[in-house]
């Protein structure tokens, strides 16, 4: 069942890990995609992710309670402190985090993919969607390495997972703000979906990956259709 997925995941890894390889140690202290974020935070915080994801592999598979992260001000204290290093040591622990991760996810028995675990935010999933929560990652924060990848170079089935969960997160956010209800039509899917809980006022169009980076606030939606409305800051 996770297989074709975990493919996903490792393909994703390759890419990162050689965007990463490819860079030098003055690039990696430049501005990152996301607001106060160097290069070297996004690499920081993708080792601890595949750490933190590590954790929840090891509580579906031992039945013993794993948190993600000890605690959120751990968390961002360990990428702040990790932000610094020298390329080749944030490298050397991407690589080694990554491999981790990977050696369990690949030997997990199939009946410890369906134990319940809990992520950063409080909420209970089953283990099968711990590797399509690192794929999320890998994807999306190449995009933020600023190293020349773009949305368009998303797989049409990682967008299509993508897209609905944004629509989803988005909507749960905009519950009673002033922003309009809207409509979104994907030109290269059947995918529709309305955003907001009226009447919709409008609607914006573009390619699915296009949409799924514009409301995840990887884009500023440039080539997209339609009004676009100010949506709230993504995290």
């Amino acid at each position: 069942m996770t297989s074709p997925l975990l493919d996903q995941v490792a393909a994703s890894t390759a890419r990162f890990d050689a965007a990463v390889g490819g860079l030098t140690d003055e690039q990696l202290r430049e501005p990152s995609r996301l607001p106060g974020w160097t290069r070297g935070h996004v690499v920081a915080h993708m080792a601890r992710n595949a750490d933190s994801l590590l954790n929840l592999l090891l509580w579906a598979r031992t039945g013993i309670e794993i948190p993600q992260y000890a605690s959120l001000e751990a968390r961002d204290a360990d990428i702040e402190t990790g932000a610094d290093r020298s390329l080749a040591v944030q490298y050397a622990d991407f690589t080694a985090s990554a491999h981790r991760w990977a050696a369990v996810a690949s030997t997990m028995p199939d009946d410890a993919w369906t134990g319940p675990v809990r992520n950063r935010q409080g909420g209970t999933l089953p283990a099968s969607d711990i590797p399509w929560m690192r794929l999320r990652e890998t994807e999306i924060h190449l995009l933020d390495l600023d190293v020349g990848f773009t949305p368009a170079a998303w797989s049409a089935d990682f967008v299509a997972r993508l897209l609905p969960e944004a629509v989803a997160d988005l909507s749960a956010k905009l519950d009673g703000s002033s922003v309009e209800t809207f409509d979104l039509q994907s030109t290269d899917s059947d995918f529709i979906a309305t955003i907001g809980p009226g009447r919709p006022t409008h609607t914006v169009m573009g390619p699915s990956a296009s949409l799924a980076a514009w409301l995840i606030g990887r884009s500023p939606g440039d080539d997209l259709a339609g009004p676009l409305p100010e949506l709230p800051a993504w995290k």
